[in-house]
């Protein structure tokens, strides 16, 4: 479980196929990892496997690589990164299971004022998940819906806070971004899937 707080943004500074995978090595801040811990880069969960002082390897297997945009992923790129979520840590974001319903792609970007603003085309049967206001994780991080322009559309207002602690700042027009619903919509919309169905039956 996560909560969508960006705490670093690591370098990719290998990439290899391994038995276990496509597997990454992670320069990063930190120097207290341990091997199992759950850690989400852009949004998607995977595992520690070794580590050293500041890097650490995950590696992908094909279901993760099926659904995101990290088999495209090369040496130099740079990912938002955070463990997981502790007991007792404050929830400033909002729950973020690190799990990636979709891939969705920016069809621009424009500066408004203080705000940036980012448009998402999104998949079919991601953009009944999302509500104004609600909560949506765009590449790991906890971020607003501004705006629902359209059926299969999604705007988000970048903050100049968030353009300088994640990666968010370098999206450009055409970018493929990973996508994570609210988990709340997710469990409510399947309640009443299942709720139609058995009064049907």
């Amino acid at each position: 479980m996560f909560t969508g707080l960006i705490d670093d943004v690591g370098t990719l500074t290998a990439v290899r196929d391994t038995p276990a995978g496509r597997e990454f090595r992670i320069a990063c801040r930190y120097d207290d990892l341990e091997p199992g811990e759950s850690i989400a880069i852009n949004g998607a969960c995977l595992t520690v496997r070794e580590h050293g002082g500041g890097w650490f390897t995950v590696a992908a297997v094909v279901t993760t690589l099926d659904r995101t945009t990290i088999g495209d992923w090369r040496e130099g790129r740079r990912v938002n990164l955070e463990r997981a979520l502790r007991v007792g840590d404050r929830l400033g974001g909002h729950f973020v299971q690190g799990h990636v319903d979709a891939v969705a792609t920016v069809t621009g970007v424009e500066t408004r004022g203080d705000a940036r603003l980012v448009g998402l085309a999104l998949p079919a049967g991601l953009a009944e998940l999302m509500v104004q206001h609600g909560s949506v994780a765009v590449d790991g991080v906890s971020l607003t819906v501004n705006d629902l322009p359209a059926p299969a559309a999604l705007q988000i207002s970048l903050i100049e806070y968030t353009l300088r602690h994640t990666t968010l700042g370098t999206l450009a027009e055409g970018d493929g971004v990973h996508v994570e619903a609210d988990m709340l919509g997710k469990y409510v919309q399947r309640l009443l899937k299942d709720s139609t169905w058995s009064s049907e039956r």
